[in-house]
């Protein structure tokens, strides 16, 4: 029978005695060996729910930026290195971007996320080595609409976060929020993200433009629930339910 491990604790106990079929259900924290522990048991044939690629992802702006772009802002790119962002300046400037966003790559609450007059401030920054590499680089869009979506087996929620003295529009940053009522396309985009990063459950971010496009923003197995109909006390039994079903208990 396969082993099934529950605790990051009992897992660093059993590590080596792990086998193929085994499977971990919870978010591996192994600090600065996690994505090194990751490829050894994946490699080994251990099963992990929530998917490793969803972990990987929904810690990481600039994986979400690699494997997710398609669904993205158009002229979303990561910028790994200083040549990355010179092409950026030819590339942005051919297509009349003027003033753009940043992302911090590990950063979450909106305090990685910058807004600048235009590529060429964001290239002075980094030049001074004040900026560190990689992060995601994206055209600012001045009028949209923010919309948090909830998924968690047949529980799907939306509603907006607005917030009129920063285009940070959480809510913990002092934003407002509101019901929203998801389009099919809107819910179909979900879908097809969370398909894509193997999400078992999400929260997601979305960006709607003025023009009606929606693209994604951000996604997440786990993010804040103000403004959420749903309580986390009963938002987490659903997502708990959902992976002891995934690994067949």
């Amino acid at each position: 029978m396969p082993t099934i491990i529950r605790t990051n604790r009992e897992l660093k106990e059993r590590y080596n005695d792990i086998k193929a079929g085994d499977c971990f259900i919870g978010m591996l924290s192994f600090k600065n060996l996690k994505h090194r522990a990751f490829v050894d048991l994946l490699e080994r044939g251990v099963r992990f729910f929530p998917s490793a690629l969803s972990q990987t992802l929904g810690h990481s702006k600039v994986a979400q930026a690699l494997a997710l772009r398609q669904w993205m802002i158009p002229h979303t790119l990561i910028m790994a290195r200083r040549t990355d962002l010179m092409h950026a300046i030819n590339a942005y400037n051919e297509h009349g971007i003027g003033a753009v966003v940043t992302k911090e790559d590990h950063l979450q609450c909106g305090f990685g996320i910058h807004l600048w007059e235009s590529i060429e401030a964001v290239y002075n920054q980094t030049s001074f080595n004040s900026f560190s590499y990689p992060f995601v680089l994206q055209p600012f869009v001045e009028k949209y609409t923010d919309v948090r979506v909830i998924i968690a087996g047949d529980y799907c929620e939306a509603y907006t976060r607005k917030n009129q003295h920063n285009f940070r529009m959480n809510i913990t940053a002092g934003g407002t929020s509101s019901p929203y009522t998801l389009t099919k396309n809107q819910l179909s985009l979900c879908c097809a993200v969370m398909e894509r990063g193997k999400f078992p459950y999400a929260h997601i971010d979305l960006l709607v433009a003025e023009e009606g496009h929606s693209y994604l923003s951000e996604i997440a197995l786990n993010g804040g629930m103000k403004g959420s109909r749903i309580r986390r006390e009963d938002l987490d039994p659903l997502k708990k339910d959902i992976l002891e079903k995934m690994a067949g208990v």
